[in-house]
């Protein structure tokens, strides 16, 4: 997998450089109406876009559906897009997804460039070729493996968003901390969430995607050392899934950082994690998260929701685990008992 990622200070140029390398023969914009309103008038008067076709979708993960991706395909046939055609999506993780997903499957595949505009979806799902959408009521259950041709992140596009969202991304890059080393996981928890530094927050983006980098241009189809970016997701999508169907949806970093901590807990439990380190993660997750609320009734269902995980094998709940930060033990199961009593930990700490 050739992962083609450019940290940008000049959006115009790569962008342009990005399209030159193409050649496309049509040009199709994805947003969605926010990104359309906050992003787009930094980018509408690069010549090489003057004539593409906009195409654009509601925000949020509730339209990360079937018939989001049925218009979009729609939108590109009636403007006669073909396989040497263009897709460039800009916009957060459900627009860099979704948009993946309908660029992958147009005749049978058509280039795609992504512009990520918030925090999660420059660490996390414009990198790495995962393209999809929600179905039925579970997270990214229809998709492919499609790395696109070009990853441009451009940092300024991060004071547009608000601090749920910038919150939200941080936790993805807090999970690459805990897989990576010590001193970046320390750096990471020493950050202030509630007073950003723009500037330094560049910086980490950038180490944080090269986190990611390295794993999937090792395991580019999650066969093996790709699971280690699933840290704290079987939980998390669990609480995302659930929280979704209770009409109550809550960003995906928030459902990760949730996750974490059951997932660390496992971690201790059954791999010796430092507990001084679950609870510095912890006291993390509480202090710029809140609390995810549920009940031991709603145990059963949880469990249920991380059985339909796509990293499982024949209905074993299969973990990514840690003994120390940065020392990753993939596939890892637990029982549902084990489960509950992460669960919990998280309930009751």
């Amino acid at each position: 997998m050739n992962q083609n990622v450019i940290i940008s200070r000049n959006i115009a140029a790569d962008i342009t450089a990005a399209v030159s390398a193409i050649t496309p023969d049509r040009v199709f914009v994805l947003t969605d109406q926010t990104t359309l309103e906050c992003c787009w008038p930094r980018l509408c008067d690069v010549a090489c876009l003057s004539a593409a076709q906009m195409i654009t979708i509601p925000p949020t993960d509730a339209a990360k559906t079937l018939d989001s991706l049925t218009h979009v395909w729609a939108a590109m046939q009636d403007g006669g897009a073909t396989r040497h055609s263009l897709l460039i999506n800009i916009g957060g993780g459900m627009v860099t997804d979704l948009g993946g997903f309908a660029a992958s499957t147009f005749k049978r595949g058509m280039a795609y460039v992504n512009v990520p505009t918030t925090l999660l979806s420059m660490v996390d799902a414009s990198v790495g070729g995962k393209t999809g959408i929600n179905f039925r009521g579970l997270k990214n259950e229809i998709g492919v493996f499609n790395t696109p041709h070009t990853v441009i992140l451009d940092t300024q596009f991060l004071r547009t968003l608000d601090t749920e969202n910038i919150r939200s991304g941080y936790a993805e890059m807090l999970k690459h901390g805990l897989i990576s080393d010590e001193q970046t996981l320390a750096e990471l928890l020493r950050f202030d969430l509630e007073n950003v530094d723009f500037t330094a927050l560049a910086d980490m983006v950038a180490r944080s995607v090269a986190v990611k980098q390295r794993i999937v241009t090792e395991d580019p189809h999650e066969h093996g050392i790709r699971k280690a970016l699933n840290l704290g997701h079987t939980v998390g999508h669990a609480f995302e899934s659930f929280a979704l169907a209770q009409n109550r949806p809550i960003l995906h970093g928030y459902a990760v950082a949730y996750g974490l901590i059951p997932e660390l807990y496992l971690a201790a439990t059954r791999c010796g994690f430092p507990t001084q380190c679950l609870h510095q993660v912890e006291a993390f997750v509480r202090d710029n998260y809140g609390h995810f609320s549920f009940g031991c009734k709603h145990y059963d269902s949880l469990i249920d929701l991380m059985r339909h995980d796509k990293k499982n094998t024949a209905g074993t709940i299969n973990f990514t685990l840690l003994a120390a930060v940065g020392d990753i033990r993939i596939n890892q199961t637990a029982t549902p008992d084990d489960i509950r009593e992460a669960l919990d930990y998280y309930r009751e700490n």
